[in-house]
């Protein structure tokens, strides 16, 4: 029953819809279901420009760099733009397939496995972390998001996509206790279910200390 219950939303997560006008190209893809929208226009408003900072002259003191503006930048990406289009392409994912359409065959999983497939990297691994961030408690969003994990593993046409999924559930639950729910579930589901073949995986078996982290994680999440 809890999986069915809708998680009540406090945040204001639509605010960051507006830059660069994200929902107005997502609902153009959602509505088309053309790949060439995100390519072209989707994931080059994703990115931000690099913001010129001008550093006190304490922190030019004593240092190599030219006086002057530099740089900074953490992430070419606007992460919270990334937060907001994950979350709400699945609410409406959600809303679409109670009318009884399978949850991997919507357009919103279209448009989620068309940006695993076209980021880069860096991209990608944001867009993992926007996912990962919303398996928590029992409720209708981390089953739906558990589920896009589950199926981006298995649809990856990439080992390093799959590696890179789970880089990001193994950061989490390497991290003190307690773990959510949703978290524990869709790593436990990856390495028990045969149809994911975790195990075999080169980036689990690449070295002895690496497949003993694996196994470490494993023992734990399952209670061992």
């Amino acid at each position: 029953p809890e999986m069915a219950t809708t998680p009540r939303v406090l945040s204001k997560f639509t605010v960051n819809l507006g830059y660069n006008d994200i929902k107005t190209v997502v609902d153009t893809f959602l509505k088309n279901r053309s790949p060439s929208v995100v390519t072209s226009e989707l994931l080059p408003r994703l990115l931000v420009l690099p913001q010129p900072v001008t550093p006190s002259p304490a922190e030019n003191a004593g240092s190599n760099a030219l006086p002057g503006s530099v740089l900074l930048q953490k992430s070419k990406y606007h992460i919270g733009a990334m937060n907001a289009l994950v979350f709400y392409v699945g609410q409406l994912a959600i809303a679409y397939s109670q009318s009884g359409s399978p949850i991997t065959l919507t357009p919103h999983m279209e448009l989620f496995r068309t940006m695993v497939a076209e980021l880069d990297a860096e991209g990608r691994y944001h867009f993992l972390n926007a996912v990962a961030n919303q398996l928590r408690f029992p409720n209708q969003h981390t089953h739906y998001f558990s589920v896009v994990l589950l199926y981006m593993f298995a649809d990856a046409k990439k080992e390093p996509v799959q590696e890179q999924i789970i880089r990001v559930l193994m950061e989490r639950l390497i991290a003190n206790r307690p773990h959510p729910w949703g978290l524990l579930i869709t790593f436990i589901e990856l390495i028990k279910n045969p149809r994911y073949n975790f195990w075999s995986h080169g980036f689990v078996r690449c070295a002895p200390e690496i497949q003993r982290l694996f196994e470490t994680v494993a023992h734990s999440c399952m209670g061992g």
